[in-house]
């Protein structure tokens, strides 16, 4: 089963988010972001935070996990931890990415840990499909859709497929942006390399 968590960054178009949600999916909202639960038309199997920025009532017949309002660990990486007990090893990130860069690294960067894991992420907004990788990915994005490759550690090996600029055993290293922007020709994409750890992102304006 995947664990979908619900921060409360920034979210508008829920019609676009919606569909990337099962009914199978087990749903933690984080905090405020219940409210983006409930515009996304979802009942939250638990809801989990320290509640300081919930603007309602807490919500009845929904099982609470309240946390200290001071602690070592954001709530997302609470909400991680919580799911990984339940044996939840795959996880949708909505939420993660707002006007808070400090917020919004810390919600990118947990996929390190995730990757290290042996879990399946992904973190998703309105215009950003992101994942990170040390072997290969597949991503299924139409042709002319923007696909980006940024290292997050140094990278060697890297090779595309179905790309408009391709790579063929490239090194990448961060700070340097030979993998942004580039054209997905035909699906699906795909990525591999030998070693470090990739950002793939699948963006739109």
């Amino acid at each position: 089963m995947r664990a979908v968590l619900i921060a409360g960054g920034r979210m508008s178009d829920y019609a676009y988010i919606r569909q990337f949600i099962s009914p199978e999916d087990y749903i933690i909202a984080i905090d405020s972001g219940y409210h983006h639960a409930v515009a996304l038309g979802l009942r939250p199997h638990v809801l989990l935070g320290d509640f300081d920025s919930i603007t309602t009532a807490l919500p009845e017949g929904i099982e609470l996990h309240r946390v200290p309002t001071e602690k070592d660990f954001t709530d997302l990486d609470l909400a991680v931890a919580w799911a990984r007990e339940r044996a939840l090893g795959e996880f949708l990130l909505l939420g993660t990415i707002g006007s808070r860069m400090d917020h919004t690294l810390s919600g990118i960067f947990l996929l390190s840990g995730l990757l290290e894991a042996g879990e399946r992420a992904e973190v998703l907004d309105e215009h950003n499909r992101i994942w990170l990788t040390d072997r290969e990915i597949e991503v299924a994005g139409a042709p002319g859709d923007l696909l980006s490759l940024i290292p997050l550690t140094p990278c060697a090996g890297v090779t595309t497929h179905n790309l408009a600029y391709p790579l063929q055993s490239a090194a990448l290293s961060p700070g340097h942006g030979l993998g942004v922007s580039n054209v997905i020709l035909e699906s699906p994409a795909k990525v591999e390399l030998t070693s470090g750890k990739l950002l793939v992102m699948l963006c739109r304006d």
